[in-house]
């Protein structure tokens, strides 16, 4: 397999560019709606490495929204049909994948590496929270996505810090929570648009509310990220 496949991107970013991104390291954590894509549009533009972290498999509900759902990945693990998808994509990646949850147990493991920038594509508050910490601990770079639920115009989506942000319910616990944590600066993908309500679901003999999703609002989102990450190291943002 040669590099012509890269060359519809080298025309936009250059050579000299196309060579950073394939020495580049990228951490994605969470396979779901946004990261799915966010390492799709990653790994198209030539991230020569990636780590995926996710400790869920494929679920039917995931079908609307998901690039790894389909009929035939239901019940696998989702790092699995990622990794299967990225090197079906380029054969060549160096490509890790951890098939866990994140949290202050499993973070050492993960960040026994350097990474030139980390995605937050996970649904859990606490996750992103320790996230958000790690990194900033560390001195990484981090993109966190917001809540993606429960809306319907992928036009309002936008890259901010996270002190900018406005409407998105995640976005204020996160505001409250970076600054307890005296956290000054958190680059955020969010989405302006006011969601809609959630629904009470009845699962097991249990009521909950559940978010509902789109196709296009979450994909959108991961492309984003993906986007700002490629103009980051090619210093183009």
């Amino acid at each position: 397999m040669s590099n012509n496949w890269k060359l519809r991107t080298q025309i936009v970013i250059g050579e000299d560019n196309i060579n950073k991104l394939d020495k580049a390291s990228v951490l994605v954590f969470g396979v779901g709606g946004v990261g799915g894509f966010a390492i799709e549009g990653l790994v198209r533009a030539g991230i020569g490495n990636i780590t995926i972290v996710d400790y869920d498999t494929v679920d039917p509900t995931n079908i609307n929204r998901q690039i790894i759902a389909l009929n035939s990945t239901i019940g696998e693990a989702k790092v699995d049909v990622m990794e299967k998808r990225i090197l079906d994509i380029n054969p060549y990646i160096n490509i890790k994948k951890h098939k866990l949850l994140y949290d202050e147990s499993t973070s050492d493991l993960i960040f026994s590496e350097n990474y030139d920038y980390v995605v937050d594509a996970i649904d859990m508050v606490k996750s992103k929270i320790l996230l958000a910490q790690e990194c900033d601990k560390r001195g990484l770079k981090l993109i966190s996505c917001m809540g993606m639920g429960n809306k319907l115009d992928p036009t309002m989506i936008e890259i901010t810090d996270i002190y900018r942000t406005e409407m998105c319910p995640l976005a204020k616990v996160m505001r409250r929570e970076m600054k307890k944590r005296y956290i000054k600066k958190l680059t955020v993908v969010y989405s302006k648009e006011k969601p809609s309500d959630t629904i009470l679901v009845e699962e097991n003999g249990k009521s909950q509310r559940v978010n509902g999703s789109t196709s296009f609002v979450p994909s959108s989102a991961g492309l984003a990220i993906a986007s700002y990450i490629i103009r980051y190291l090619t210093d183009k943002l």
